[in-house]
């Protein structure tokens, strides 16, 4: 304890040096602005910002970029709750019920819950990194191919558990997401597959192109063809923009567990965060027995939890990549570029060689989480003004954003068009009554998927029996299989088909 006391003070006296307080400041705000504008995601910032970082010593680079990182958390439910587009693949699940806040005139409270749950797992995960880094790496170095896909299908069966209205929608829009995930190159063969010669497929569909598509302009077209009278209009009745007192009673023990569910699941690498917020969001279905909102009409526990759970996720995922030297995801592979950049070998030997780097950064996460919610905070007014705007402008300004985000991602006119043809697949499936969210969970977890599934085959020479002689594998396949049978129980499934009734 002592030995963490000294640690801790050593990295808040690096933090709090005048360069790296505004180095965090930049990255915090940038990030915020990152996660606001759809399509720029945090990765494709911190490339771009790769190159500006060779001016720079190693520890206010780090800083600046973890900013971004952690800050596009928050930024990204922003859009998700306000027009129901994700700005960040771990906001899909916060735009399901904060979206139907929105247009309960709700807004205010689903961002505060956002925005406090964001603050407190962001602290408590920046705890946890800094008292568990070492152990936590051992529970990391437990998960090999075999126990990912079982943590993938348990992922999956969560998803359709989760999704309201129709199981076997469900079940269809996830192994529709699986088969779009397919539409990529083979991993072990290198070989391009149901690209139909076309090379902007060969790296596969992006993922903003579909959830943009699916979920922004799916939903401005649902709109555009509903009579005018009966169209989405926030400026009606916007209600207070702090939660209430019960609000606040609902919300904590979402948070505290959204909290605790994304330290863990942050550390294992393949997407932390967003498996987190999915797994949260299921697990307040399960918890939540009687909520005063159902699930997907406004719950203000299906905000709070999954949005802590992806910023504890943010968080822990910095654990593998500061001490093993292995990126969980994409962000933190790019950390580990900057910090070889910089001369600086990433793994266990960083805590030892480098401890003004590792304690500096751990300690400017907690003040980068402070200034998000003391940024964010107040510019709840300023988002919900945003929806005051009559909708003749909304429409064509989000397109417009939207466009752009999307042109930026490759310089590329191909992803535009992509976007806009599941606009037209997202209108389909809004007349049809199915909830795009699986979708998206199949397709990002398609890939990885395939991934491990081939490699333990190829680990334990085709024998399929390796996913139930590893226990920690068949722990997590026996959950899945559990979780089916609960879910077919006729009883279970009345009280799920009352649950989810359209309430019109």
């Amino acid at each position: 304890m002592n030995e963490l006391m000294n640690n801790l003070a050593l990295g808040f006296s690096v933090a709090f040096s005048l360069q790296n307080v505004a180095y965090a400041f930049g990255g915090a705000v940038l990030g915020t602005l990152i996660g606001v504008l759809p399509g720029l995601g945090p990765v494709a910032t911190i490339a771009m910002l790769l190159p500006s970082i060779y001016a720079l010593d190693a520890t206010p680079a780090l800083i600046m970029l973890a900013g971004i990182y952690y800050g596009a958390q928050y930024g990204g439910s922003t859009t998700a709750i306000l027009i129901n587009v994700p700005g960040e693949s771990s906001s899909v699940v916060t735009a399901i019920d904060g979206y139907a806040m929105a247009r309960k005139g709700r807004a205010g409270p689903a961002l505060a819950a956002a925005g406090l749950g964001s603050f407190f797992a962001g602290c408590v995960g920046t705890l946890i990194i800094a008292a568990f880094a070492p152990p936590l790496t051992e529970v990391a170095f437990k998960f090999g191919p075999a126990e990912y896909f079982s943590l993938m299908v348990l992922g999956l069966i969560g998803a359709v558990v989760l999704a309201s209205g129709s199981l076997i929608k469900a079940i269809a829009m996830i192994i529709l997401g699986l088969l779009l995930g397919q539409i990529n190159t083979d991993v072990i063969s290198g070989v391009p597959r149901y690209s139909f010669d076309i090379p902007e497929l060969t790296d596969g569909i992006g993922f903003v192109a579909i959830a943009m598509g699916v979920f922004g302009f799916g939903e401005i077209i649902s709109n555009l063809g509903r009579p005018a009278e009966n169209r989405e209009v926030f400026t009606k009745d916007v209600k207070g923009l702090w939660p209430t007192k019960k609000d606040f009673q609902e919300a904590w023990p979402a948070v505290l567990r959204g909290t605790a569910l994304g330290s863990v699941l942050g550390i294992l690498p393949g997407g932390g965060a967003l498996l987190s917020s999915f797994a949260s969001y299921t697990l307040e279905k399960k918890i939540v027995k009687n909520p005063s909102v159902p699930f997907g009409q406004g719950a203000i526990q299906g905000v709070a939890g999954p949005e802590s759970a992806n910023n504890a996720g943010a968080q822990t995922s910095f654990i593998p990549m500061l001490t093993l030297g292995i990126p969980p995801n994409a962000v933190m592979a790019l950390m580990v570029g900057a910090m070889t950049i910089k001369g600086i070998q990433p793994g266990p030997q960083v805590m030892t060689s480098n401890p003004d780097l590792f304690w500096g950064l751990i300690a400017s996460m907690w003040i980068g989480n402070a200034m998000l919610i003391i940024l964010n905070l107040p510019l709840i007014g300023i988002w919900i003004k945003l929806l005051t705007v009559p909708y003749r402008f909304l429409f064509p300004a989000i397109v417009v954003f939207c466009g752009i985000g999307l042109y930026t991602l490759n310089n590329n006119n191909f992803d535009v068009f992509m976007a806009a043809g599941f606009g037209v697949v997202g209108y389909f499936f809004y007349k049809l009554g199915c909830e795009p969210a699986p979708l998206l969970l199949g397709f990002i977890l398609g890939p990885m998927m395939e991934e491990n599934l081939r490699r333990a085959l190829l680990l334990s020479r085709g024998d399929w029996g390796t996913f139930f002689t590893r226990p920690l594998s068949a722990g997590l396949l026996i959950a899945a299989f559990l979780m089916i049978v609960v879910v077919m129980l006729p009883t279970i499934r009345k009280k799920r088909e009352v649950a989810f009734q359209e309430v019109d």
